[in-house]
């Protein structure tokens, strides 16, 4: 059983050192720009190449976020960040968006690539999938529990990344869209503005318009430290510490007490619950109990139990930890005028420096003497790993202590400036494709997706040029529908949902359907034979992510609805792209329920509501009620474009239906055929806004 590698946040300069002082193996950090935390203290190309200097200089790893949603006008920006990044010699790239890996793979082949928690991967065949990409390592999402982890583990031809400390968002990895919609900062482009930690109540009894108070977003902090040996075994390469808007205290803290159980040892754990907890931590996800007892909200004394323990965790960085063995080598001595001492490391750098004084003859053995001089290596990286001792005529003969310090501080002076080197990645030449843009001003072909075949009007049906419905709802299609049916795989699978899909896709192969909607890069691997095309849970906002998806085999797809017009225009992969033009958009996707908080789930009927602080009701749905499925929770306010469906610049417009009675979906129906105004509150979401 290997020791995973420790991976440390490094939100700013100091934290770097924090996180490299008190042992990390790896850090993360962002480029300015481009990366999910963009409040965080992000790093320019210069401080990028000194931050790798720093870190490769005491064996540690750097990896750079690239991980958010890009658009047209951006990529080339992000072209250059791929080269700044190559440059800066670091050694591995995050990448969320498959414009990001088209870019890395282009410019710096080099470079390894890390597929992002935002790319929802919860699967073993989303691990291999990532793997036929091109990636190096799949960062699983943050909701899976030990047995999932093990089975991804167990099937992934590349490395399993896991985080196993810090906060948890309330939505699955990369399918939240509340801090976009409810705030205007997009949490897929690193600007989240944490809503969810805001009050939202699913108590029953609430009186209409009455703000609620309770906080069933919020989650505690997730802490997988005393699983540690447990992730090991599993086969788990890295585990992650999130944090990079935390403290240099909170990254040295649990970087200190992962090394501890990864080797076996004790630890500090109210260190690492004062430094920083939301009223304690959760495991629920690993251990399976993703229930009521994993929300929490940070409190006062959770506030003061972090100020109080600050100072302790700040001792625990004050210095280097001595981690990179160095190995010596003593030649000369009196004979020769002077005694030339080597150094050098496992990586083959290798320095020699000289004595200024000439040795006198010694009264007694001096070897003991300088053993322990040159074994002084605080304040270094470096731990003496022995020393060859080749003493010429005369033998090493005798030089005061402090001569002997100051060879071993000229040696590894020379061996660190040698070791802090960077050697930047082979940048090849690279043009920027150019891309059509989508027409304007074309009425687009309507379709409609529902939650089951009862919500779809029949005399609609007809006129629809696509009908979308859960696969779960296969069987209930009428067969008359099937020929313009596209069924639609779940945005996340969890446990076994994964091979029960793919077989019954494989049941359904023949059953007359025109397609399937695959909203997970896992499900292009179980899908042969179907005719492809990409949902919501794909997240494609720019030309170059859908020309790989089309290239892929995906013969259409939705546009993530944060994309504003403008962007969406700059997207014609060359098959037909969709945008959505009413529905109340799910602006998140959660495995935990926030309605477990107030009843069982046993007794549960299949979702409720949460009313937020300003009394506006949130319906949440639940995709497997009685039992531990996904839930979605939707925007109060539908998104309306009917009288506006010219100025979508797209092939087809998609209408939504989730909760809806059929009486209400052919009203709405009716409006969207006819491009009449909406009959009540609605929005146009952030399609008018400047991304």
């Amino acid at each position: 059983m290997s020791r995973p590698e420790i991976l440390a946040p490094a939100g700013n300069r100091e934290m770097l050192g924090a996180a490299v002082f008190s042992g990390a193996d790896a850090v993360y950090l962002g480029l300015t720009g481009f990366n999910a935390r963009r409040t965080a203290g992000n790093f320019t190309p210069d401080e990028l190449r000194e931050a790798v200097a720093f870190c490769h200089a005491r064996g540690v790893k750097v990896h750079v976020t690239l991980n958010t949603l890009v658009y047209d006008r951006e990529l080339s920006g992000l072209a250059d960040a791929v080269r700044a990044v190559a440059a800066a010699g670091a050694d591995a790239v995050i990448a969320d968006d498959l414009a990001t890996a088209q870019l890395v793979k282009s410019i710096a082949p080099t470079l390894h690539m890390h597929g992002s928690t935002q790319m929802s991967i919860h699967t073993p065949e989303g691990a291999k999938e990532l793997a036929a990409l091109g990636y190096d390592r799949v960062i699983l999402a943050r909701e899976l529990s030990l047995e999932e982890i093990r089975a991804v583990c167990e099937a992934s031809p590349i490395e399993v990344e896991v985080f196993v400390h810090g906060a948890l968002c309330m939505s699955v990895s990369g399918q939240c869209m509340m801090s976009a919609f409810l705030g205007g900062r997009s949490g897929n482009r690193g600007a989240c503005a944490g809503p969810c930690r805001l009050p939202f109540d699913a108590s029953a009894g609430l009186k209409l318009g009455q703000p609620g108070r309770a906080c069933h977003l919020s989650l505690k902090d997730m802490d997988y430290i005393p699983h540690l040996r447990e992730l090991m075994d599993a086969g788990v390469a890295s585990v992650k510490i999130e944090g990079r808007l935390r403290t240099p205290e909170y990254a040295a803290a649990v970087v200190t007490a992962c090394r501890a159980v990864c080797a076996g040892q004790p630890y500090d754990e109210k260190l690492v619950r004062d430094i920083f907890s939301r009223s304690g931590f959760t495991d629920g996800y690993l251990t399976n109990r993703n229930d009521g007892k994993m929300f929490g909200v940070r409190t006062e004394a959770d506030a003061a139990a972090t100020r109080a323990a600050t100072p302790k965790a700040r001792e625990l960085f004050r210095r280097e930890l001595q981690r990179v063995p160095v190995h010596y080598e003593l030649s000369g001595g009196v004979e020769d005028g002077g005694v030339k001492l080597t150094a050098r490391d496992d990586d083959g750098h290798r320095v020699s420096v000289y004595s200024a004084d000439e040795p006198q003859p010694a009264q007694k053995d001096p070897l003991p003497g300088i053993e322990r001089a040159l074994g002084k290596t605080g304040g270094t990286p470096f731990a003496m790993d022995g020393l060859a001792a080749e003493p010429g005529e005369g033998g090493f003969g005798f030089l005061p202590g402090a001569a002997w310090n100051e060879l071993r501080r000229e040696a590894l002076d020379k061996l660190l400036e040698k070791r802090s080197e960077v050697t930047p990645h082979a940048v090849q030449a690279f043009e920027m494709p150019t891309y059509p843009a989508h027409t304007v001003g074309q009425l687009p072909a309507l379709a409609a997706r529902f939650a089951n075949a009862a919500q779809c009007p029949a005399e609609a049906a007809e006129k629809l040029q696509y009908l979308i419905f859960p696969i779960a709802e296969a069987e209930s299609i009428p067969e008359a529908w099937r020929g313009k049916t596209l069924l639609e795989l779940p945005r996340v699978m969890f446990g076994r949902l994964e091979q029960k899909t793919a077989a019954r896709l494989d049941a359904l192969q023949d059953a007359g359907f025109a397609g399937a909607v695959v909203n997970n890069p896992a499900q292009l691997r179980y899908t042969d034979g179907w005719t492809l095309y990409g949902g919501l849970g794909l997240n494609v906002t720019n030309p170059m992510s859908a020309a790989r998806y089309a290239s892929l085999g995906v013969q259409g797809m939705l546009l993530q609805p944060e994309t504003a017009l403008t962007a969406m225009q700059a997207v014609a992969p060359g098959v037909p792209t969709a945008a959505l033009c009413y529905g109340h958009l799910p602006l998140m996707l959660t495995r935990a329920c926030p309605l477990r908080n107030v009843r069982d789930c046993g007794k549960c009927p299949g979702g409720g509501t949460l009313r937020d602080r300003k009394g506006r009701d949130f319906t949440v749905t639940c995709s497997a009620p009685g039992g531990a499925g996904v839930r979605t929770v939707f925007n109060p306010v539908p998104l309306y474009m009917g009288e506006r469906l010219r100025e979508l610049p797209v092939d087809v417009a998609v209408a939504a239906f989730t909760t809806e009675t059929p009486a209400r979906v052919s009203q709405i129906l009716d409006l969207l055929f006819n491009a009449q105004p909406f009959d009540s509150e609605f929005t146009r979401g952030l399609y008018y806004t400047n991304n």
